[in-house]
């Protein structure tokens, strides 16, 4: 009985990494609330960006349904709601600050603290001294790594701290499933950005659009190899990083391609 108890306590736990992607995240809500539905449901958390956004509030206690419920009372998917624009000539590194997103997070979680969250939660940025990425996992300033992991480079301020500036996890790892390697029994991966072939190139921002997907699947590449099982939602075959108000639809398209995943791989309900 004694010996049980104790590999019990040992027993490593599951986790859970949750890709960058802008709206096109609303898709990770959905797949957390099939794999809870299907009684799988990590204890430890790796985001970048978007997923940095979601897998905090997940490690807070926040259910995928009241993820949805902060959505539609419009605090959450409307760009405007995210992005606070300055005029030109108070800008300085982005068009908008991060007092909406620093808000949101503190209001969510006034302990504002890594330790006091439910389950541990990993955030991965990108420090642009040193041009690499950095993992944040501890401390009293939950809600600025969080903020600073989603700094989408020009869009949002740089964040900086000690002469150091830190933008969007996702730049430079946009699947940072690095730290849970060790730590977990398994991990699960949902990539909200997996490579597409193109169906068309026919102006500019396609080819734009197409080639930073690229860049960001690359640097997603090492993360991906990690995860023992790797979902990964479709949405962005109908909608880009910037249709926040496309939420419902994607996240709709997260729950499906997840329900899916877990009818293909039965295996992951033994987790």
């Amino acid at each position: 009985m004694d010996t049980a108890i104790k590999a019990k306590k040992t027993e490593k736990p599951l986790g859970i990494c949750l890709s960058g992607g802008g709206a096109l995240g609303f898709a990770h809500i959905g797949a957390l609330q099939a794999l809870l539905e299907n009684g799988i449901e990590p204890q430890v958390i790796s985001g970048a960006s978007m997923g940095a956004i979601v897998g905090t509030l997940y490690a807070a206690g926040v259910s995928p349904t009241e993820m949805m419920k902060i959505i539609e009372d419009d605090r959450l998917y409307r760009i405007t709601n995210l992005v606070s624009l300055k005029p030109s000539w108070f800008m300085k590194s982005g068009f908008s600050d991060h007092s909406k997103v620093l808000t949101l997070i503190k209001e969510m979680i006034p302990h504002n603290s890594f330790e006091g969250l439910q389950k541990k939660m990993f955030i991965c940025v990108s420090n642009l001294n040193e041009a690499q990425w950095e993992i944040k996992s501890s401390g009293k300033e939950l809600n600025t790594w969080v903020s600073a992991s989603a700094s989408i480079p020009g869009v949002f301020e740089t964040y900086e701290t000690k002469g150091v500036f830190y933008v969007d996890g996702g730049l430079l790892n946009n699947m940072p499933a690095q730290p849970l390697q060790n730590l977990c029994s398994t991990i699960i991966g949902v990539d909200v950005l997996p490579h597409v072939a193109p169906a068309e190139l026919c102006k500019p921002k396609d080819v734009l659009t197409s080639s930073i997907r690229i860049v960001q699947h690359v640097n997603s590449c090492e993360g991906r190899a990690l995860c023992n099982y790797l979902i990964e939602p479709r949405a962005l075959k109908r909608y880009h990083e910037f249709r926040f108000d496309a939420y419902e639809k994607i996240y709709k398209r997260g729950y499906k391609d997840t329900v899916e995943y877990i009818r293909n791989h039965p295996d992951i309900l033994s987790l």
